[in-house]
């Protein structure tokens, strides 16, 4: 087993049993509680339904799950809003479908334990929000051009992120 799937299971294990101690947490901001439920941790490990994330970004967000709880009870003001029409999976009688809802993403910047990341909440159909995902604000890309390695910083589609 090489060195990143060791780290990778290792963080994978505490993340989980972490997530699994986390029932909702109060959002000062949307003034109701934010639920943990398990879509927001096959987020963390999917891209989307069934196409899994990369193990280095598998790693980095399960890495700094731990933090979101505390990003989540400090917010006070959102960073980033987006509210659109998509198509969401939903089980109807006992079967998988796609329908059209209203869904409204709240992102929310903070720094804690000197690591800034981005925490993402998602509320579909005015139901009860919940935890969506956790971005570390930046990632480390090559720059050819300039022989060193650059930070990025995670923008654009909160679905996709």
């Amino acid at each position: 087993m090489d060195k990143l799937q060791e780290k990778l299971d290792r963080v994978k294990d505490e993340a989980e049993k972490f997530y699994g101690t986390i029932r909702e947490v109060h959002c000062p901001y949307l003034g109701r509680k934010v639920n943990f439920n398990s879509k927001g941790l096959d987020h963390i490990k999917f891209k989307e339904w069934n196409k899994a994330r990369s193990l280095s970004d598998q790693y980095l967000r399960l890495k700094f799950l731990k933090l979101t709880k505390t990003v989540i009870e400090r917010s006070h003001t959102v960073q980033e809003f987006n509210q659109k029409n998509s198509l969401e999976r939903q089980n109807t009688n006992s079967r998988w479908e796609k329908k059209m809802v209203i869904v409204r993403y709240y992102g929310f910047v903070a720094i804690v334990n000197e690591v800034r990341i981005k925490v993402i909440i998602k509320e579909v159909n005015n139901g009860v929000p919940y935890f969506w995902s956790v971005i570390p604000f930046w990632k480390t890309k090559n720059d050819p051009l300039l022989g060193r390695v650059k930070h990025v910083f995670y923008e654009g589609d909160l679905e996709n992120q």
